[in-house]
């Protein structure tokens, strides 16, 4: 359920038995061969298909976050860690004021940080729960990886499912970036990363894809059914 197809007396009633939300937060950068939207496609289609097993509900995506280090790519829109944090302390805010108690942050970006103040209400107020989960770091996909020898990076395999594709990814296997000459020099990073991708294969079979993201939704709904 997203708040898009509901009204404010819908969400009333919802809060009436429950008060879980799942905040969806990303990234609009470059991902080399798929989606400038790909850190919000995917989890966004995780939190759907949670949300349909589940009867939870969805708030509308957080479509920015932070990428500094990918902006001399076109098409790449960043925030500054400050600005995100004050934004996910607003929807926050306001969600809390509503009457929601259970937050779970589905994160699909790197580049994002569990805000601070996140830490310290988790911690301290027995009364809320908050979870933020980096899908492509959790449990489910490390041990898809274990399982298959496959390492998941930016832009790489991991990432490339068939409902964020936008044009045809190399036949290859590409060396693997392991870590950013200088995060802070934008040209340098562009010039060291070429395409845009991490390294190791660029894609793998869709059956395995399809594998991973139910392991992943799994993981997911048995999480927001447990808050």
């Amino acid at each position: 359920m997203r708040l898009e197809n509901l009204n404010w007396m819908d969400v009333e009633a919802y809060l009436e038995k429950d008060d879980r939300i799942i905040i969806i937060t990303g990234a609009t950068e470059q991902h080399a061969y798929l989606s400038l939207q790909t850190d919000i496609i995917i989890h966004a289609k995780i939190a759907d298909t949670v949300a349909e097993r589940e009867k939870v509900l969805i708030a509308p995506p957080l479509n920015f976050g932070y990428s500094r280090y990918f902006a001399a790519f076109p098409g790449t829109i960043s925030l500054t860690q400050n600005t995100l944090s004050t934004v996910i302390l607003e929807i926050f805010e306001c969600l809390l004021h509503q009457g929601f108690r259970r937050f779970f942050f589905l994160n699909g970006h790197g580049g994002n940080q569990m805000p601070v103040f996140l830490h310290e209400i988790h911690e301290k107020d027995d009364a809320l729960n908050v979870i933020w989960y980096n899908w492509w770091k959790e449990k489910a996909v490390r041990s898809f990886g274990e399982r298959h020898k496959l390492r998941l990076n930016h832009a790489n395999w991991g990432e490339n499912f068939p409902f964020n594709r936008v044009a045809e990814s190399p036949d290859e296997v590409k060396e693997w970036v392991e870590r950013l000459v200088d995060d802070n020099d934008i040209y340098a990073t562009r010039q060291q990363i070429g395409d845009g991708s991490f390294g190791g294969e660029y894609q793998v079979a869709d059956d395995l894809m399809n594998q991973l993201f139910a392991e992943v939704v799994e993981e997911v709904a048995t999480l927001i059914h447990n808050m």
